[in-house]
């Protein structure tokens, strides 16, 4: 058995090959990549992201090789004996001798907690390093936000757009504004629909991967087609699909970022690039991507307009980074956080997509079938059925986590908990995204197909969302009638007869004793 001076650990997110770690080749460097069965059920995981960061890792582990680097990958049948992260570094580390454990910072607090705790305790020198991947680094992310602080979006977004002059025209933004979010509110009509264009898919097996999880008795949800992830999973490939992107999508994707849709098979995710996991995997650099796009706008600006560009840049470069910074400035409070005190379960449906409900099935089948739902089915369909029925938050992030292919805690606990379920006293949202079903039918065709009538408050066939939306102000009402972003509200419900507004509570209560049955 070889001996080595230093272990570095690459993490399943972590597969950075721009890395400074990998500037020269050191013959007494070990690279570890490991499957790990305390990643796997620390959340229930669909099984199309617990295969596509088992495959990612592997490739990635056969790249260095092939870049005469020392590796070694370990699958779950090699790893089966360590109970921890630790208990793996500690013994990897003893077979080779090594003297020196290094770590990049992992992106969820629990490992970050399990690392430094290991590095507290270790008889081995363990030094962690920055990640190298987002474009606010880690040290820096004090100097912007505050504990327990509301920091505003778009402020943060100005300033790092000026931070790396990224649409930019000296010091004023180009085009003459920071923000096109007003331009991006379409709603798909027959023509656009028929003209949305496949996805990029890729055919990478994953027959061996799920052969391992079934030996080792990993319990996961969800479908897999043919055995075959379709996401981007290596380098190469998210290349591919970042240009696929570009060439066919990025001309509508502002417009029509928000618009929602029952009239494309599962696997369409209509205009957004798929590379959020090979984002969150750190298989591509954000600013990469960035630079991409822009080089991509400059060239075509007779057929790419900027709000399509400023809107998707505002995506990576304001929202990515600035949930980033929230999660890491508030933890490990701000997984404990519910201001509203939420105490429902999750309906049963959230695992079947067995709902009458047209928006919800059709957001939920989804998400099941394919690990995937663009943002504002995850906002305004699930995220807002879970935020005016009072689902706990502990609840919600569970499910969030382990159902979507991208989702890692860093992303997922401040646009879940934060966001989509206010439950984090208004550290991102100044008010709680509640929606009526007016929204929905504003921003898709879901409710022309659906069994309940939009229009409707009460009654048999009355939409679930429109009564459980006033139940929902009515019962906040001491926390909320105040907000300057929502209190104009309670104008219209006082307004509203008497008989009907106790007739819509009635209805909103029983869709609440009736829960798993909408």
């Amino acid at each position: 058995m070889a001996n080595f001076k230093v272990l570095r650990l690459i993490l399943g997110d972590q597969l950075n090959a721009s890395h400074s770690w990998f500037k020269e080749k050191d013959p007494d460097t070990l690279y570890l990549i490991a499957e790990l069965k305390q990643e796997t059920h620390y959340v229930k995981h669909h099984v199309q992201k617990l295969c596509a960061f088992f495959y990612a890792m592997e490739r990635f582990a056969v790249a260095l090789k092939t870049a005469n680097y020392n590796v070694l990958h370990l699958s779950l049948d090699e790893t089966c004996q360590d109970k921890t992260l630790p208990d793996l570094l500690t013994r990897i580390a003893n077979t080779h001798n090594c003297t020196e454990i290094h770590y990049q910072y992992p992106d969820e607090y629990r490992l970050k907690k399990q690392l430094s705790d290991f590095k507290k305790n270790s008889t081995f020198e363990v030094t962690a390093f920055d990640t190298e991947h987002f474009m606010l680094p880690f040290e820096r992310i004090t100097e912007r936000f505050e504990k327990n602080k509301h920091v505003t979006m778009e402020h943060f977004y100005r300033s790092m757009r000026k931070q790396y002059n990224i649409l930019m025209d000296g010091d004023k933004p180009h085009g003459g504004k920071w923000n096109y979010d007003s331009n991006n509110r379409n709603k798909f009509k027959k023509a656009d629909i028929a003209a949305i264009p496949q996805p990029k898919l890729f055919n990478n097996d994953v027959s061996s991967i799920l052969s391992r999880l079934k030996k080792h008795n990993v319990s996961y949800f969800g479908e897999l087609e043919n055995n075959q992830v379709p996401w981007p999973l290596t380098r190469k490939q998210a290349q591919s699909c970042l240009a696929y992107f570009c060439e066919h999508l990025l001309k509508h994707f502002g417009q029509f970022q928000d618009a929602m849709t029952d009239q494309v098979n599962n696997n369409a995710s209509l205009y957004h690039s798929r590379l959020s996991f090979a984002l969150n995997a750190k298989l591509i650099h954000p600013l990469y991507v960035i630079e991409y796009v822009l080089r991509e706008f400059n060239a075509n600006k007779d057929m790419i307009s900027i709000s399509q560009v400023e809107g998707f840049i505002r995506q990576i470069l304001g929202w990515r980074e600035y949930v980033r910074c929230v999660y890491w400035i508030n933890m490990p409070e701000y997984a404990d956080k519910n201001q509203l005190n939420a105490t429902q379960t999750l309906p049963t449906y959230f695992w079947d997509g067995n709902v009458k409900m047209n928006c919800l099935s059709h957001a939920l089948t989804q998400s099941l079938e394919t690990a995937y739902a663009h943002h504002i089915q995850r906002l305004m369909i699930i995220g807002n059925l879970c935020l005016l029925t009072g689902i706990h938050p502990d609840e919600v992030d569970s499910w969030y986590l382990g159902v979507y292919i991208d989702a890692i805690e860093w992303v997922e606990m401040p646009n879940t908990r934060g966001m989509s379920q206010f439950a984090d006293d208004a550290i991102i949202a100044t008010k709680p995204y509640a929606a009526s079903g007016n929204y929905i039918n504003k921003m898709s065709d879901y409710c022309k197909n659906c069994q309940y009538d939009v229009k409707q408050k009460v009654g048999e066939k009355a939409c679930p969302y429109n009564s459980l939306y006033w139940q929902f102000m009515n019962k906040h009402r001491s926390l909320l009638e105040k907000n300057p972003r929502i209190g104009m509200v309670y104008k219209n419900w006082d307004k509203q007869d008497e008989q009907l507004k106790e007739r819509t509570l009635a209805q909103a209560k029983h869709y609440l004793t009736n829960l798993n049955k909408l």
